[in-house]
């Protein structure tokens, strides 16, 4: 009779040890290049959101997949202070075109300072981004220099045009979206620059320019679905101690989450007409009753199980995601004296897609 195999260790505190470590490190180094010549309300507004407490995802990806991969994550510094530049810009503008008023636990920066400081730190935010990209020639060589730069911009045309698809969606009041539509939104928006261009930047630095970064692609593109869904349930049925953002803001917003399109699906034709007439209306025209309204969509969105069929959507990207990770590490070339950095990197990489879902369950 074969024994049975021994239950696997909770991955949890490798994982959020390696991101506590990484992200202090780069938000060291990043607020670093912050200068201290400022005109009123710009750079120091700059470092507000970095130094927020956050768990540093992507940073902490290009950091462990430099290391997975055989490379000193310190040559990978710079590229993840660049990773989490751009990430804060994007941050910035996403809550003035959401209209959010939290971010991290505290008042957006729209909210606090207005819509035109915040435009323009966002603006800043990635011009700073770019003056990380200048410094890799410096420090990484001119062709690596230049991969990363490509992959840059790749990243925000992919990230763009990710977001145009949801602004359209919200402007155009579209009610006919099916799955495959949201999945396309995700792939452009989340996945690209959340997982794709922090793994794709460390397997670069690690690599060399001539590398194939699109080996890492597939593990990407299902954690960042994977990783949509469930911040889109945690808007939901989530706290704000988990969230970090305002409860049901999406639906205030309007945005097509995988929730909502299921929801269009599975409502009556009464409901759906509902349904319909409130996202026809701005936050701003919905007017007293629009309280109400959200709460009426979140009990609508109970009874036809669109928390639950989202969550079981995100395990199955997961499950894809642990299965590409696992076959891309095992077919990478052997490292000759592997570092304990560098096993504890690839035990994050392996353990990142159950943890990445586990936030709210």
């Amino acid at each position: 009779m074969t024994a049975a195999a021994p239950p696997r260790a909770d991955p949890t505190p490798l994982v959020e040890r390696l991101l506590t470590r990484h992200r202090e490190r780069t938000v060291a180094e990043l607020l670093r290049h912050i200068p201290e010549q400022s005109p009123p309300y710009l750079y120091e507004l700059a470092a507000d959101y970095p130094a927020r407490p956050c768990k540093g995802l992507r940073a902490a990806l290009c950091l462990a997949t430099c290391a997975a991969f055989g490379g000193d994550p310190e040559r990978a510094l710079n590229p993840a202070v660049t990773v989490e530049l751009f990430h804060n810009g994007f941050l910035i503008h996403d809550d003035i075109q959401d209209g959010s008023e939290l971010r991290r636990g505290a008042p957006t920066l729209s909210a606090a300072h207005g819509v035109e400081v915040a435009l323009n730190v966002g603006n800043a935010t990635n011009l700073l981004g770019l003056r990380r990209l200048m410094a890799n020639r410096r420090e990484l060589g001119g062709e690596l220099a230049w991969r990363l730069f490509e992959e840059t911009e790749l990243m925000c045309r992919q990230s763009l045009e990710g977001q145009a698809l949801e602004i359209a969606w919200i402007r155009d009041n579209s009610c006919d979206l099916v799955p495959a539509d949201y999945y396309r939104m995700c792939l452009k928006k989340t996945s690209w620059y959340t997982f794709l261009y922090p793994c794709r930047s460390g397997l670069l630095v690690a690599e060399g320019a001539s590398t194939d970064a699109a080996r890492l692609d597939r593990f990407g593109w299902y954690l960042g679905a994977a990783f949509q869904i469930q911040d889109d349930v945690l808007n939901i049925v989530g706290t704000e101690a988990e969230y970090g953002k305002e409860i049901a803001g999406d639906l205030w917003e309007g945005k097509r989450t995988l929730l909502l399109i299921h929801l269009l699906e599975r409502c009556t034709p009464a409901e759906r007409t509902r349904v319909v007439a409130y996202l026809s209306r701005t936050r701003a025209q919905r007017g007293p009753d629009a309280a109400q309204e959200v709460r009426w969509l979140l009990d609508r969105m109970t009874a036809y199980d669109c928390v639950e069929s989202a969550r079981q959507a995100a395990a199955g990207l997961v499950d894809a995601a642990e299965r590409e990770i696992t076959a891309v590490l095992a077919a990478a070339p052997d490292l000759v004296e592997p570092s304990a950095e560098a096993a504890e990197a690839r035990e994050f990489l392996l353990a990142l897609p159950d943890f990445t879902v586990a936030r709210g369950r």
